[in-house]
């Protein structure tokens, strides 16, 4: 079984900076694209980067400029820097990550999420 663990959400005032980190554990697997997204309350959750094994990227409008994803493959870890937070930045933000697990067909798995809130 393949588990997503995230970290480095917190509470920070507007104009500062967060980074995210998510690790993949377990056996026998792959990971093809991992990325971030992240949900408001009341809102839908909504993709705010991805990045494949390759190494492509792409932003959400929103974060663009603000934000850099970026990963190392041999820890199975993905991160996202956040600069110039704003208010409307605040959501949990959720790993996501695209996996080969041997035997099994590709599938999507997620971690349970890390909590970003940024004070005015």
């Amino acid at each position: 079984q393949v588990q997503l663990v995230e970290s480095g959400g917190g509470l920070v005032q507007a104009g500062g900076t967060l980074r995210l980190s998510c690790a993949a554990s377990g056996r026998s697997f792959t990971i093809n694209a991992m990325g971030w997204y992240r949900q408001a309350p009341g809102k839908q959750r909504e993709l705010v980067a991805v990045i494949t094994r390759g190494g492509t990227i792409n932003y959400a409008d929103s974060v663009k400029g603000r934000s850099t994803i970026s990963r190392d493959n041999a820890k199975n870890t993905v991160y996202l820097q956040m600069n110039s937070l704003k208010p409307e930045d605040t959501a949990v933000y959720y790993c996501n990550a695209n996996i080969y697990v041997w035997n099994q067909n590709s599938r999507d798995y997620w971690g349970q999420g890390t909590q970003v809130t940024v004070s005015s």
